[in-house]
């Protein structure tokens, strides 16, 4: 179930919420450092990690699902926000380079469907990025934060779900590894806090990001097998 827009717009306005966005997007720039000449697209609420792009990216759009609510952004700039919902993306085909996902995966009820759409629109060998609550982290059991939310991932799940929708992972970056606490003392160590969890327990990070590669010709052998036979099973032909 998606969070609505105003309670995502207000945890980032405040202090914890401002320091999970400066970590979240010190580490997608790591990921992404060049986007110039590119379209980038943002799904769920994307907003506060996307203004990096603006003026180097050729494009950059966002599309807020109908479930969770739009709002204008940027703002005092003209809107490029649009509705969507998990099924649909009011997009043309291989018209985006790169596709940002936060609060979008772990919110859908159609997560195989979602990541589908997003194959469709993104180019040939197009880039993903998902940002989702790690199963194993402490984010995920404080329902006080947006990443308490939806369905938690652990990493062999994301792993599973993006081979089925025709993805390869091409890097991980764990990230979020300081208490989702707004205490003062949490927040002046935050970076010393990600530096030594990334080095010392990664797998406990508070969020799991997961780049990710089109991938153009549908699995052989035994992976071919096993979705031939899932597909059975729900009845599909």
């Amino acid at each position: 179930m998606y969070l609505d827009v105003l309670d995502l717009k207000h945890f980032y306005q405040e202090p914890l919420g401002a320091m999970a966005r400066h970590l979240l997007t010190a580490r997608i720039r790591e990921l992404w450092s060049n986007t110039r000449g590119q379209t980038v697209l943002g799904t769920g609420y994307a907003a506060p990690f996307l203004r990096p792009f603006l003026g180097e990216a050729y494009r950059v759009i966002l599309g807020m699902p109908e479930k969770q609510g739009v709002i204008r952004w940027p703002e005092g700039e003209p809107s490029r926000t649009f509705l969507i919902n998990d099924k649909h993306l009011p997009l043309a085909d291989a018209s985006v380079d790169k596709a940002l996902a936060v609060h979008s995966l772990e919110m859908s009820c159609a997560p195989n469907i979602m990541l589908r759409e997003l194959w469709r629109v993104l180019v040939p060998e197009g880039r993903l990025l998902i940002v989702v609550p790690n199963r194993r982290g402490l984010w995920a059991r404080f329902d006080t934060t947006p990443f308490g939310h939806g369905h938690p991932y652990s990493q062999g799940q994301l792993e599973h779900l993006l081979s089925e929708c025709l993805y390869t992972p091409t890097n991980w970056a764990p990230s979020l590894f300081m208490p989702p606490l707004g205490w003062r003392a949490a927040l002046k160590t935050a970076t010393a806090w990600e530096r030594v969890g990334a080095r010392a327990w990664p797998v406990f990070s508070g969020v799991l990001m997961v780049e990710a590669q089109k991938q153009l010709y549908a699995p052989v052998g035994r992976a071919a097998k096993v979705r031939a036979a899932r597909m059975v099973e729900a009845g599909k032909p």
